[in-house]
């Protein structure tokens, strides 16, 4: 499938998204929203992780394109913000394992697109924030959901009440990223989290991520419940079968996914 402004790379089960519209340092307008929400919907069965990343050694993703959004009415801002969120969301439901290598300037759109992947490292050179009332507007692709659940509602009130931006180490400190890494690192260190990822069961991930994703907001009882059906869930996959045989007769594990 050809794209305008998404560039992919495949390493065996891995695959490498880059978003790529240079001039505007890989801003999200409609266009761009559009080809990743036809991405996720035809992405590769066979990937087993997917990182995302900016293209270039400046800008994961500057944020949403002002220049679309300058023109907006209340109708069309809400259509916006609704293909954005949806966008994120279909991202952060896939049923496989989700990196942000986060290369630059990850600022609204772009700082949201990290949240809803499911791990966020970071080059030291990398700038997060939600500046959007500097502009007049909320965070809108999820922003005001994400971030408070990530950093907690006093660290996540302040960078959005505040529209600060902050830098990878900070970000780093208040757990927003995983880890940081010099720009030339941020990839190779990508790319081995990854590996680790295909080397164990493709079923028990999709089933951990499906039980914390769920548990987002349930109460304990309900998200104990649910991470009990689906810890029972493991033990009817070939994959259960063979990592536990593997373990006890010393050997390596060859998983399936099924």
């Amino acid at each position: 499938m050809d794209y305008n402004f998404l560039k992919i790379e495949k390493h065996d089960a891995i695959t490498v998204l880059k978003i790529s519209a240079p001039k505007s340092l890989n801003a999200l307008n409609s266009t761009i929203l559009t080809e990743l929400d036809r991405f996720v919907d035809s992405i590769d069965p066979a990937t087993r992780v997917l990182i995302i990343t900016g293209d270039g050694d400046k800008s994961f993703v500057a944020g949403a394109d002002i220049s679309e959004m300058a023109h907006l009415d209340e109708q069309e801002g809400y259509e916006f913000g609704k293909l954005g969120a949806a966008v994120f969301r279909k991202i952060e439901v896939l049923p496989i394992p989700v990196i942000a290598a986060v290369n630059g300037f990850a600022l609204g759109g772009g700082c949201e697109l990290a949240m809803a992947c499911d791990i966020r490292i970071a080059s030291v050179k990398a700038k997060f924030g939600q500046p959007e009332v500097g502009l007049g507007i909320i965070p809108g692709f999820s922003g005001t959901y994400r971030l408070p659940k990530l950093i907690g509602q006093g660290y996540a009130k302040e960078m959005i009440y505040t529209g600060k931006i902050i830098r990878a180490d900070e970000a780093l400190r208040i757990g927003l990223v995983n880890s940081i890494h010099e720009p030339e690192e941020l990839m190779p260190a990508a790319i081995e989290m990854a590996k680790k990822m295909v080397a164990c069961a493709p079923m028990a991930i999709c089933l951990a991520k499906l039980s914390m994703n769920e548990n987002y907001d349930l109460n304990a009882p309900e998200a104990l419940e649910l991470e009990s059906k689906l810890f029972g869930k493991c033990f009817a996959t070939t994959d259960q079968k063979e990592g536990m045989d593997a373990f006890l007769n010393k050997r390596p594990a060859k998983f399936t996914g099924k």
